[in-house]
């Protein structure tokens, strides 16, 4: 009896090791939770940058953005027709690794997809395809 339950904890160790997510996803994700403001500058191509809000950007009229919320809450950052920055609130999950699906609440705009092309030394590139 003690070696059958022995072995079922060990196949429930591994089954549980087996199912956890993967832990460079989990990471890479945890970087994306915060605000994101457009560094226009630096794009290339069709690969947009954006960098923390707190970064020391170059003057600018007006920068978009957006927020990622650990809970799946997603804020999209657009030019108010003041010249303010309005915010559009969203959800994001992640189809993979490199891959988010953003949805808005209001539906003005299709879903899109945003690619993560890097994201390193807070800097994210990515490309938005539209769905």
């Amino acid at each position: 009896m003690r070696l059958f339950t022995l072995l079922a904890s060990l196949s429930i160790l591994l089954l549980a090791a087996t199912c956890n997510p993967d832990a460079n996803m989990t990471s890479q994700i945890k970087q994306l939770e915060r605000t994101w403001l457009h560094a226009h500058e630096e794009d290339q191509g069709d690969v947009r940058v954006y960098r923390p809000n707190t970064y020391a950007f170059p003057p600018s009229r007006g920068r978009t953005g957006f927020a990622f919320d650990h809970n799946g809450m997603f804020t999209q950052y657009d030019i108010a027709p003041t010249d303010g920055i309005e915010g559009r609130k969203g959800r994001w999950t992640a189809e993979n690794d490199h891959t988010l699906r953003i949805t808005l609440d209001d539906k003005k705009d299709p879903d899109y997809t945003l690619e993560i092309v890097s994201l390193e030394n807070e800097v994210l590139k990515v490309r938005r395809v539209e769905r």
